[in-house]
């Protein structure tokens, strides 16, 4: 789990916060607020190197209005928009028409409480390798939210995309019982593979402030999309005051282990 001395654990990882649940708790009471797209300004300004926002086949928080106002505010603002959603025809056209920076495709199942496990771009590599293209095609690139796995992460490279995202969960929930050495190492194991196949690496799902060294300590990953933590950190200590705090235990790693 040690890093090569010539580039410190954290130093480059560029921090995409997801604003989903600033949705949730909007809809909860069918308000205009809070604002998602209020909260992704005081995520740049407090550092975030992006937002990060998955519209749902049910629109359980974010909506297609969030998606609309976010992808042309963030273009302005020259900030990445990262949109999760599901392969469907639906979602590629909402992608097609509000033009975000990059997609990423997650699994999705209306039961799931929230994104459960990667995408499995084995079965299912020749119907995302047509959706994939079309999106490509019209200049978007596209992410793959998928298990850490060396044969995965060599379907996704045969699929022509520029990036994965690796599932943290498992590493994540392993992490609150003292288990979660082992899923780290599998988790640099695929990054140090997918590098090695020209792929960009980011990571993302579960991730704390106390977690996050586990995941960072691996140079390979670039990228992190964190949202829940930060929004429940928010209820107690502000957005501004979170967004920091995980931009400081990203980038000092070793003051975030316990």
């Amino acid at each position: 789990m040690v890093a090569p001395t010539s580039v410190r654990a954290g130093e480059n990882v560029r921090l995409n916060v997801n604003i989903d649940h600033v949705a949730t708790l909007r809809n909860a009471r069918g308000t205009p607020y809070p604002d998602p797209n209020l909260a992704a300004r005081i995520c740049i300004l407090a550092g975030a190197h992006g937002i990060t926002a998955h519209l749902r086949e049910d629109r359980r928080h974010i909506v297609d209005a969030d998606v609309e106002s976010l992808a042309a505010e963030l273009r302005e603002r020259g900030t990445l928009f990262n949109m999760e959603m599901g392969a469907s025809d639906e979602m590629i056209g909402i992608a097609l028409r509000t033009r975000p920076t990059k997609v990423t495709l997650v699994p999705e199942r209306r039961e799931e409480r929230t994104t459960e496990g990667g995408l499995d771009v084995i079965q299912k590599h020749a119907a995302l390798k047509v959706q994939i293209a079309r999106l490509q095609d019209a200049g978007i690139p596209v992410s793959v939210f998928v298990e850490p796995m060396a044969k995965t992460m060599d379907a996704c490279a045969s699929l022509g995309v520029p990036e994965v995202e690796l599932h943290t969960g498992e590493y994540a929930n392993a992490y609150e019982s003292f288990g979660g050495f082992a899923h780290s190492e599998r988790l640099g194991i695929a990054a140090r593979h997918a590098k090695g196949l020209g792929l960009r690496v980011a990571a993302g799902h579960g991730l704390t402030t106390a977690n996050v060294a586990g995941v960072v300590a691996h140079v390979e990953i670039e990228e992190l999309n964190i949202g829940h933590a930060l929004v429940a950190d928010a209820l107690f200590v502000g957005l501004d005051a979170a967004v920091r705090a995980m931009l400081e235990a990203i980038s000092h790693p070793e003051w975030s282990r316990r």
